[in-house]
């Protein structure tokens, strides 16, 4: 055990070896030095310099041994600097040398660059060991001897008499030795910019950082000596300075502090050449953290011996050599003291340097921040430097004043109070308010720039008075800016100390400058820095006092001499007032009064000005400023408690009629943001407190509710009849009028006592039937305004609560109505549209795109697509496809329906949807356009008739279903032989008339009442568009894209299939068959191709088409003999026998037989060639038919011989014979 604890001792006491370096300056980054400031070898981490302040023993764990080692040789511990100082010192000046001589013969080879690292730090090593030997042997050893002694003493302690000026000698001809730092050749001082991250120095370093080491350590040693000595002064006896008095310790301690003090000036000034103005903060004064820490070295030690023995301060010092800054070459005195480095700027340089040092008071003895450190002001020499930068003579340019007073705002963050220089800056930019302080090379970041919004204003003067200022404070702010940054920093600290003289002193000198004179002469720049001026005051103290003597100020400025942006930056800067007070929770009714004034007088002034464009612009911007510093009001208030109501006034009820364009979109937007401001804070309030609140605001919803009324009663008075009286503009309204509107519903809901009287005692449903429901809305302004309600459950809630079950429904119908007009505005007589109305119609359509997908959101919309069993999320992208689904939806649920109570309540719902859908669409049908319009129309109602014909056939119904014919397909026009319709209207009637057709015929065949006029219409309208829709010819292209072809192939039902071919076929013969004489009807072939068509496609034949189509048919083949008509009379015909043969009887065969009959009858006689031969094609097809017809034919034959009177004729027997019994006997009939 008792070994263990002799290697622990052995181990501590090597560690305690390792770690008594003695301190140095060094810039090389160790990993033992961590977060600190400095490394952990400099004086002030190492604890040296709170060492020596404190009278301690410098190195207390070193040169405890009888024999210490110095420069290669070992000494008495206790006598060596007595018995050899002069040696020592000659040795310590011949390391220095040495390391000097190597510096020269170092070279970039990097093979060397080891040795020459160590080798050079080991010499330096041994030069600060013997200076700390120096400091440790006075502190311990040196003993005082008065001079009653002399005469006893031993010749060792002559010697130590003797020793103090012995080392004043020899640290005098130390520093002559080493000389001045500049003096150094810059290869040296080069050393300074190598990088700390490196592992191995150039001996240049090594000596640069030796003479940083001597220079310090001979001003310890010499404090050391004096504080030994106690403070007695210590000649040198071989040396007298300049003017004959001898060399002290203190001289040399002045002295030498004085050449450090121009060695690190001198320093700063060569760094300074390369510093731009606007980097003045963020670039140090030193080249190195050594330089930094020496100047901390300073600081600590000048204002200790400051306090002890009244010796000069460190900032004496600096304020003595700065001035020395300022003299040139030429002076009285002869050479400067900075000759060797002159500097460009003094002035600058000063402010910059003095900042960075105050910057390093922070620091305390050990290195370390200390940020609520008691710090030493400088304000004396500041004072100076402020009336040099503000000199006029001296004609100091704005970029180089910006610097200064970003200098000072910095130094007034570290030191007190001082009032002066406040006052020093006010005296000058007083002079100087209409200017605006640029920098032309800054571009516009350095122009002067007047506030554009109130807010603006007030972040502006936020910014001044902040804490923490903005690193790119240079390039933002102004040198007036800066200024009113020191003046609030000033009044903080005046204020958080409760010190008012200072306060009532700049507030007086402030206001003696401003009297009616000087307000006149401001210029709209001068303005701006007025306001920013009395808002910085107003921020930090007296806020309601200042505001008044504000408003009392601008009473000395004439109206008919301010310009129309001095009368907006005045609002501006009113409103900024304005939002001082809502910010510090006061309130506003003075301000807003006087506000609200003005506004009503310039808003009466615009409204009347009428013929003169350039005025009312004039007369906008100070109205837009308010507009906009009444919206920053409202948006930055908490509760709306604060008289806001009141700057609510007439004068908008003035402004609004008069605002177009942007101007209106403007008023409109603040509109709504008032009314979504006072929604949401009237929520929040009537909320109340939390649980448990019982601070000073419990009692603040009582007071705020009272308020809101008023803001509320404000915009119903002033703002909702305007909104009303646009909703029926034949200009197509700003998108904001619908969004407005919405919130004032919305107001209704929260607030309905504040409607006016002409909306209750429903508001809600008023302003519903107004903007949602009326069909006389713009179609735009319905569409928006509704899907901004659509979905809102208290809304809902409410009309549920009234009883009023059609909310709903007239949704869907106005939604209906929106899709229908969505092609309401475009213009009729140009193909091409411009980009704006694409735009406008592409934003339409989007809306509608919204509206569609929460009108299939509500609940009866979703209970009929679930009736359906459709899917409604395919159909929620397009509006139109989404509305023909819808009224599928609605036929089909209809039709799944089984006791009448429930079809006779989904009637009336429907009709409900529907509502006047051709009042709808008359614009179109007026305008004759445009084509899409006209599309749309006739593919939705057309959509409509066939998919809801059940429904249209109800008597609830018919009679809406009597207005869509004819106003759609048979309106008056298409009677008038000499009129045609339009020919889109035509197109459009063309692409959507089969689902007229089939829905027509649908409700004929169910309706029990009115049937006959509704054949009728069935037939007029097939009568009207068969002939306008069949081509001249069969080969024109089109004939298999008949409407009615198309209406009688795609038919669903077999009733309403029957129905309209019957219809279509009586059509047909009564108007388009009929035979004039003997001449054939216009278009023959066309119409025989048409029915060809139908048999075609349908692959049947009818009753109704023997009984309606084949005489005329056969007449065709009997009468006209142009090939094309033979030809597809023939097919026809062809088509008829074989369809009644695929029958197999039945009617359709005996109708067949009986027209036959007919035919024989009505043609032998004089057509019997053409008879015989239609029986004999007949006889090809169908022989049993022709059979049966043989006792016609023969009948026939007997009463054409007997009418004739000529007995037997025989040719005619013979071609009889010929054409049908040859025909027959052929087939085998008579075999």
């Amino acid at each position: 055990m008792d070994g263990n604890y002799e290697d622990l001792s052995l181990i501590h006491l090597w560690m305690e070896k390792e770690n008594s370096r003695p301190a140095c300056f060094s810039c090389a980054l160790d990993n033992r030095d961590g977060w600190r400031n400095f490394s952990v070898d400099s004086h002030l981490a190492s604890g040296s310099l709170k060492r020596l302040l404190l009278r301690l023993d410098p190195s207390p764990t070193d040169y405890e041994e009888d024999t210490v080692e110095i420069f290669g040789f070992h000494w008495v511990t206790e006598i060596a600097l007595v018995e050899s100082c002069r040696l020592l010192f000659g040795l310590l000046r011949q390391h220095i040398h040495k390391l000097e001589n190597l510096v020269q013969m170092s070279s970039s080879d990097f093979g060397q660059a080891a040795n020459l690292h160590s080798e050079a730090g080991n010499i330096r090593h041994q030069c600060i060991v013997f200076l700390h030997y120096v400091k440790v042997f006075i502190f311990r050893y040196l003993e005082s001897h008065t001079t009653e002694d002399d005469g006893l003493l031993h010749p060792y302690e002559e010697l130590e008499v003797q020793l103090p000026s012995v080392l004043v000698e020899e640290l005098h001809a130390l520093t002559l030795h080493i000389g001045h730092l500049y003096e150094l050749p810059s290869s040296i001082l080069g050393a300074f910019t190598i990088q700390h991250q490196a592992k191995l120095f150039p001996p240049s370093w090594h000596l640069l950082h030796l003479h940083l080491d001597i220079h310090w350590l001979v001003l310890e040693i010499l404090h050391v000596l004096g504080e030994k000595m106690l403070r007695q002064i210590v000649y040198a006896h071989q040396f007298m300075n300049l003017t004959g008095e001898n060399l002290t310790n203190i001289s040399l301690f002045e002295a030498h502090c004085g050449n450090l003090f121009c060695d690190l000036i001198s320093l700063s000034i060569n760094k300074y050449t390369k510093v731009r103005p606007s980097e003045a903060l963020i670039s140090h004064h030193y080249p190195c953290s050594c330089i930094k820490e020496l100047w901390v070295l300073l600081i600590h030690l000048l204002d200790h011996r400051n306090k002890g023995s009244h010796t000069e301060s460190f900032w004496s010092w600096v304020n003595k050599l700065l001035k020395k800054v300022f003299e040139r070459p030429s002076t009285a005195e002869g050479m400067s003291v900075f000759e060797p480095v002159q500097c460009k700027d003094p002035l600058s340089f000063s402010w910059w340097i003095i900042t960075h040092l105050a910057s390093l008071y922070q620091f305390d003895r050990n290195g370390n921040v200390e940020e609520k450190k008691q710090v030493e002001s400088n304000w004396n020499f500041v004072e100076e430097l402020l009336k040099r930068s503000i000199d006029a003579q001296a004609a100091v340019l704005e970029e180089q004043i910006r610097m200064h007073l970003q200098c000072c705002l910095t130094l007034c963050s570290f030191w007190d109070l001082n009032l002066p220089t406040v006052t020093i800056l006010w005296e000058y930019y007083s002079k100087n308010l209409n200017s605006s302080f640029t920098i032309p090379w800054l571009g516009l970041k350095g122009l002067a720039s007047v506030s554009k919004t109130p807010l603006s204003m007030l972040k502006l003067v936020k910014s001044c008075c902040s804490d923490q200022q903005s690193p790119d404070l240079y390039k933002s702010s102004n040198s007036y800016l800066i200024f009113l940054c020191i003046l609030a920093q000033m009044m903080k600290e005046a204020m958080e100390n409760n010190v008012t003289h200072p306060w009532k002193q700049i507030k007086g000198r402030i206001y003696s400058k401003f009297h009616q004179k000087r307000m006149r002469e401001l210029t709209e720049v001068g303005l701006q820095n007025f306001f920013n001026l009395f808002l910085v005051l107003a921020a930090i103290a007296e806020t309601e006092d200042i505001a008044s003597r504000v408003l009392d100020l601008l009473d000395f400025l004439s109206p008919t001499s301010i310009s129309t942006s001095q009368r907006a930056l005045i609002w501006r800067g009113y409103f900024a007032f304005l939002l001082m007070y809502i910010e510090k929770n006061m309130d506003i009714s003075v301000l807003a009064e006087k506000l609200s004034h003005a506004f009503c007088e310039k808003a009466k002034e615009f409204l009347v000005t009428k013929n003169d464009p350039t005025h009312k612009q004039n007369l906008w911007t100070p109205l837009s400023t308010y507009i906009d510093g009444v919206q920053e009001a409202f948006e930055t208030s908490c509760y709306l408690n604060l008289s806001q109501e009141k700057l609510l006034n007439d004068g908008f009820s003035m402004l609004l009629p008069a605002c177009r364009g942007t101007e209106l979109n403007m008023v409109l937007n603040f509109l709504q943001v008032v009314l979504s401001r006072l929604k949401s804070v009237h929520k929040r309030v009537i909320q109340g407190p939390q649980l448990g609140n019982t601070g000073p605001n419990t009692q603040l919803p009582l007071v705020a509710k009272e308020h809101h009324l008023a803001v509320a009663s404000a915009l119903w008075r002033n703002f909702f009849p305007f909104l009303k009286s646009q909703r029926m503009s034949q200009t197509l309204p700003p998108p904001q009028l619908a969004d407005s509107a919405a919130g004032f519903t919305l107001l209704a809901l929260d607030m309905p006592c504040t409607a006016p009287s002409d909306l209750q005692p429903q508001p809600v449903l008023a302003m519903m039937q107004l903007f949602g429901w009326d069909d006389m809305v713009c179609p735009q302004l319905v569409s928006r305004y509704l899907s901004h309600l659509i979905q809102n459950s208290a809304l809902s809630e409410t009309f549920s609560g009234m009883g009023h079950t059609s909310y709903e429904a007239l949704s869907v119908r106005s939604w209906f109505r929106c899709i229908l007009l969505m092609y309401i505005d475009q213009p009729t007589g140009t193909l091409t549209r411009t980009d704006t109305e694409r735009a406008v119609g592409k934003v339409y359509v989007e809306q509608l795109t919204e509206m569609t997908r929460l009108v299939f959101k509500l609940s009866e919309v979703e209970n009929i697509f679930s009736k359906a069993h459709f899917e409604d999320s395919i159909f929620k992208q397009d509006p139109k496809n989404a509305l023909v689904q819808f009224i599928k939806a609605v036929g089909i649920a209809y039709s799944g329906l089984q006791t009448v109570a429930e079809k006779s309540a989904m009637v009336t719902k429907t009709l409900e949807y529907l509502g006047d859908v051709v009042k709808y669409v008359k614009p179109y049908l007026q305008k004759k356009g445009p084509p899409e319009g006209l599309q749309l129309t006739y593919s939705i109602i057309g959509g409509l008739v066939k998919y809801w014909a059940p429904i249209l056939a109800t008597s609830k119904a018919q009679q809406l279903l009597f207005r869509i014919i004819d106003s759609l397909l048979l309106p008056l026009v298409v009677f008038q032989q000499d009129k045609e319709l339009p020919a889109v209207m035509l197109s459009a009637i063309r692409e959507n008339l089969p689902l007229y057709l089939q829905g027509l015929s649908f409700i004929c065949c169910q309706s029990q009442t009115q049937g006959a006029y509704l054949n009728q219409l069935l037939g007029s309208v097939i009568q009207q568009y068969f002939g306008r829709f069949l081509p001249p010819s069969p080969s024109s292209p089109g004939i298999g894209q008949h409407p009615m072809l198309l209406a009688l192939c795609n038919s669903i039902t077999i009733p309403q299939t029957l129905h309209l071919r019957k219809t279509t076929a009586h059509v047909i013969k009564e108007n388009y068959l009929q035979f004039k004489g003997n001449s054939p009807p216009p278009r023959l072939a066309s119409v025989l191709a048409f029915i060809l068509q139908v048999f075609q496609r349908t692959k049947s034949t009818e009753v109704c088409d023997i009984e309606l189509l084949l005489p005329a048919v056969l007449k065709c083949m009997i009468l006209v003999n142009e090939t094309q008509v033979k030809k597809l009379s023939s097919e026809i015909l062809q088509y008829m026998v074989e369809g009644c043969q695929a029958g197999s009887g039945g009617e359709p065969a005996t109708q067949l037989t009986s027209v036959f009959r007919q035919f024989i009858q009505d043609y032998t006689t004089v057509y019997d060639h053409q008879v015989y031969s239609i029986l004999e094609v007949v006889a090809v097809l169908d022989q049993p038919l022709v059979m049966s017809l043989i006792p016609t034919i023969t009948q026939s034959l007997k009463d054409s011989e007997h009418k004739q009177g000529l007995g037997r004729n025989t040719a005619q027997r013979y071609i009889l014979y010929y054409y049908c019994f040859l025909s027959l006997n052929n087939r085998g009939v008579f075999s």
